[in-house]
């Protein structure tokens, strides 16, 4: 997140250029080099060659990756010898030679290969020296070099035959798209959390784990076990500094907390954040609460003392300061400017004091700020401190969506001149609501600051996921508009919070077996998969197979395949039916069931009214239908060209029956009692579950709305054959997961935030009870309408989407104060076509307008006076060949791993 990290696009490299140049170098690597030699050659061990004047190569950080790579080749029986020089080298071994660009320049030259000029940049090359091979292993940079040593180190652990792994017959050179590539691990209660925050045997290996994925910040986050500081209960690091410091001047103090367990905290900090630096990697400090004082909180086992409304501002600008002191290894501190930090919004001088304390310290320290509730003044106040800035907008509400910046937010969260907040957030509620989610107005082409998306853990907190695909279009996703990259709040962030720890298994695992001796090991290849192709988007799959193959051998592509399938479930349904916004309040994962006959549920989130099922808004309302929505256009027999329910609840089916598929390949698998290959299986086959659920409730709401529409009583009789089809799949996904995870599993203090999918069975079967009494009751139709039939008939039917054959050659740039001109050319003329366009601001509403027709052309003009703007453009097509038959374009491709419009940047 630091100024270094400037996203390749922002420096004019040309990405797609280099990648066509990486695909050249990739077909003449033969060329004046007889790799034959390199991979016939029989090693007898491997030779690590750092020449003592390459200050790259002999650097503490890339030494520290020489030494993994020897501890792995060792602990595989790999005789290991060091060399200052190639001629030096054992003949009988594989050579090694660990070199900075400028020493392994000659080298480069013979091969025919560059490296990228861009930080980070890694390369593997094969050579010859003579008759003997050698491994050219380098980087642009330190952390470049430090990439590629720890790519042969993974060859080595996962493979069965290592010294075959790092035969490697072509060049291997890779750069990164995203520059910030995070992942933030949360403090949020005392009794889970402390045992992991305090593991010194843990930390090395979660964190080499993490620079081998390449992630390249690590941030802890602080006090963010609660979001408002009423009722708290376990307050442990809640306000961070006087768990970690003594204030001079300051009786600022946590009563309950002996002196020498605070030292201990700031030592572990100190550990962490200096372990983190040696491997390469940035460290960030997340403090997210300053609010000092609980609010009906009787039962809080930590409280604040010494703080007055006085000494606030101040002693919160010398904590930051005095602790960037004491750990120096800190390289940026994340900070929450909105309401829930327990400041009231608009308070413009005490966060000037704070950045100020930062600024103060001694050295450079960046600010990441969360997005939410920021405006113009705060920033430009963090900007002026003098340190570099980053925002943080969330990405997709407080949870995961399909692969791509979301079209709109919903209406809730646009801002209404006449709505009354409260003081506390007065912005984010306020004139400001729209930068709650998505990346509100600060994708501005001129920003003086970095824009890095935040993935918030809300809709999947448990189950595994991971799927090469739909990470790859994240990876895109993530330099939209320039921005630099993302922070993902790993899995089980928000376990325990509110007050809801327990003891046990983080994981949430009743059976034994299945918990691993650290949570974040059940993630391995979800974290693997996310954070390579953050780096590298087009990552070999050799990468995912190499780690599959260990636990599941025969059956790792089928594995692979299973949960790249499940993954995409629980995404697509959180994209097309959004409960809420909030992670406190929608869990799609362990679903509490919502009403599709009446509104009744205890947590109604922030849903349009009536509150039930059918009403719900998409997470992206400008690309997606709401299912009562969808349902009042087949009756009217016209059709807005939106995706609908039905469409969604068929790629649910789809995914769901390709994950089964695939499951009975993994089942090829030698060894089905790995607590790898159970943990797995179990997982899929829940998210396969919840996909065939939600198809299912979705056609069940789709049919009781043309009953509420049109009484048409063979609707009202489907919709609860539909309803009673999808509490089946629920059962059956409910009983896969007894006895596998706890009775009892906490994300929160709510009945909907903890507890087990078996629990939310009543609820289901109430509704269900409801509706069935409401058939009962309902009178048989003598005559049924036509509209109604018809409107049954295609929930029923198969799913087709209008194809569009077009042409359409997409404008890539434009300059501010000059027209924009679009056209499309069709095949077969439609009926009409409408040019939807909006500024890169989520603040905006897509402008309309139709196209007009000469032959089979349609042309548009974007106006001058829209054009001169600081924001980029976003514009797609809706085509109809008539009311009932209507499209998007470009609308989702085939594996739904597309920007669904078009992006124009400023020339």
């Amino acid at each position: 997140m630091t100024e270094n990290n400037i996203p390749a696009n922002q420096t004019g490299y040309d990405y797609d250029a280099d990648r066509r140049n990486f695909l050249k170098i990739m077909g003449i690597t033969t060329l004046g080099l007889p790799l034959a030699g390199f991979t016939n050659f029989s090693a007898q061990g491997v030779s690590i060659i750092v020449d003592p004047k390459d200050g790259l190569a002999v650097s503490a950080k890339v030494q520290w990756a020489v030494a993994e790579l020897e501890n792995a080749l060792k602990e595989k029986g790999i005789t290991v010898q060091h060399s200052a020089g190639i001629d030096k080298a054992s003949t009988d071994n594989l050579g090694i030679l660990v070199s900075g660009p400028a020493a392994a320049k000659a080298w480069l030259t013979k091969a025919g290969v560059t490296i990228p000029s861009v930080p980070e940049a890694t390369a593997l090359i094969p050579a010859m020296h003579g008759v003997r091979p050698v491994l050219i292993s380098t980087g642009f940079d330190e952390r470049g070099l430090i990439y590629s040593l720890l790519e042969l180190t993974d060859r080595v652990i996962y493979s069965a035959s290592p010294l075959s792994a790092l035969h490697i017959s072509k060049p291997v050179i890779e750069q990164p798209l995203n520059k910030v590539r995070s992942i933030n691990r949360m403090f949020c209660t005392d009794i889970e959390d402390k045992p992991w925050y305090n593991d010194r045997e843990m930390w090395p290996k979660y964190l080499t784990m993490l620079a081998t994925q390449r992630f390249n910040v690590f941030n802890l986050s602080l006090g963010l076990g609660y979001d408002f500081l009423n009722g708290v209960t376990d307050a442990y690091f809640l306000f961070a500094y006087p768990f970690l410091i003594s204030v001079p001047g300051y009786n600022v103090h946590v009563p309950q907390l002996p002196d020498a367990e605070r030292d201990r905290n700031l030592k572990m900090l100190q550990y962490i954040s200096e372990q983190t630096v040696a491997r390469g990697m940035e460290f960030y400090l997340g403090i997210w609460m300053h609010g000092y004082e609980w609010i009906n909180s009787p039962d809080a086992n930590y409280t604040i003392e010494g703080l007055t409304k006085e000494t606030h501002a101040a002693y919160c600008r010398d904590a930051i300061s005095l602790l960037l002191k004491e750990c120096p290894a800190i390289s940026g501190v994340t900070l929450r400017i909105h309401g829930e930090s327990g400041v009231t919004e608009g308070s413009y001088e005490f966060w000037k004091t704070i950045f100020g304390g930062v600024a103060s310290c001694g050295r450079m320290v960046p600010i990441n700020l969360h997005a939410k509730g920021l405006d113009p003044e705060m920033l430009n106040n963090a900007l002026a401190s003098g340190v570099p800035v980053s925002v943080s907008p969330k990405y997709w509400l407080e949870h995961i969506g399909m692969p791509y910046m979301q079209g709109d937010i919903r209406a809730m969260e646009i801002p209404k001149p006449d709505k009354r907040t409260s003081k506390l957030m007065n912005l984010s509620e306020g004139s400001r609501s729209f930068t709650r989610y998505s990346y509100g107005d600060f994708l501005k082409e001129d920003k003086k600051y970095q824009v890095v998306h935040r993935i918030w853990p809300g809709t999947q907190r448990f189950l595994l996921w991971g799927d090469p695909v739909m990470a790859a279009a994240q990876s895109r996703a993530f330099s939209f508009c320039g921005s630099s990259g993302v922070d993902l709040m790993e899995p089980l962030s928000f376990k325990g919070r509110r007050g809801s720890g327990v003891p046990g298994d983080r994981c949430a695992y009743e059976d034994v077996a299945l918990r691993p001796r650290w949570d974040w090991e059940k993630y391995l290849y979800s974290l693997r998969v996310f954070g390579r192709t953050l780096y590298n988007p087009d990552t070999d799959n050799e990468v995912w197979h190499r780690f599959l193959a260990k636990d599941f051998n025969a059956g790792a592509t089928g594995a692979q395949q299973a949960l790249a399938h499940a993954t995409r479930i629980l995404p697509t349904i959180l994209t097309a039916h959004a409960e809420s916004a909030a992670n406190n309040a929608y869990w799609p994962e362990m679903y509490s069931n919502m009403s599709i006959v009446a509104a009744v549920r205890d947590q109604l989130g922030d849903t349009p009214s009536p509150h039930v099922f059918g009403t719900v808004s998409p997470a992206d309302p400008q690309l997606f239908l709401t299912i009562n929505d969808f349902a009042k256009e087949l009756l009217s027999g016209k059709h807005s060209g939106k995706y609908t329910p039905l469409e969604v609840a068929k790629w649910l089916d789809d995914d769901a029956d390709a994950a089964e598929r695939a499951l009975q390949s993994a089942a090829k698998a030698t060894s089905k009692t790995k607590p790898e290959y159970r943990r797995l299986v179990v997982d899929v086959a829940l998210q396969i579950g919840l996909g065939r659920f939600f198809a299912a409730k979705f056609r069940a709401a789709i049919l009781y709305h043309i009953y509420e529409q049109t009484t048409d009583h063979t609707a009202l009789e489907e919709a609860l054959k539909q309803y009673k089809q999808a509490r089946n799949f629920w059962e059956k996904l409910a009983n896969t997961a007894k006895g596998i995870y706890m009775k009892d599993v906490t994300a929160g203090e709510n009945p909907w935030l903890r507890g087990h999918w078996l629990d939310r069975l009543p609820g289901i079967d109430k509704d269900i009870d409801r509706m069935a009494k409401i058939l009962e009751e309902a009178k048989p139709n003598d005559t049924r309408q036509s509209i109604a039939v018809n409107a049954v008939n295609s929930v029923l039917a198969p799913v087709k989407r209008m194809a569009v054959n077009c042409m359409h050659k997409q404008v890539k740039t434009f300059s501010p104060g000059n027209d924009i001109n679009l056209q499309i050319a069709f095949e077969k003329p439609p009926t009409s076509v409408r040019l939807f366009y909006r500024h890169v601001d989520m603040a905006e509403r897509y402008e309309v307008v139709e196209m007009m027709a000469t032959g089979n052309n349609y042309k548009a003009t974007i106006p001058v006076a829209y054009t001169q703007s600081p924001y980029p453009l976003t514009y797609y097509f809706e085509v109809a060949e008539s009311p009932a038959s209507v499209t998007l374009y470009p609308g989702f491709n085939e594996l739904r791993d597309n920007q669904p419009y078009f992006v124009i940047r400023q020339a």
